[in-house]
């Protein structure tokens, strides 16, 4: 490869240079990204699977779960606590 000199480069060449530079690595990141997308595709077929049923069929989400109350308040027992959380004022009053 052939040694570039940047200290004798003007400073419109420099920025050329650099707009060649970053062209070549996201050109140079799409072609590893395409060939590793193979390479997953193939893994997975070769295991009988599909890319789709590895990486969409995670652990389920635990978001939306609703968690049974640990604690009520005997006075009113509409009130209840988790026990997830801040400390509600009735069981600090207790």
């Amino acid at each position: 490869m052939r040694q570039i000199n940047l200290e004798k480069m003007s400073l419109k060449d420099l920025l050329e240079l650099e707009v060649k530079v970053q062209s070549a690595i996201e050109s140079a990141k799409d072609t590893q990204r395409i060939e590793l997308k193979q390479k997953i595709e193939e893994l997975a077929s070769d295991s009988g699977f599909s890319v789709e049923e590895l990486f969409t069929y995670g652990s389920p989400s635990l978001k939306g779960r609703t968690v049974a109350p640990k604690y009520i308040n005997p006075d009113n027992n509409s009130e209840t606590w988790t026990g997830r959380g801040r400390k509600p004022k009735w069981l600090e009053a207790k």
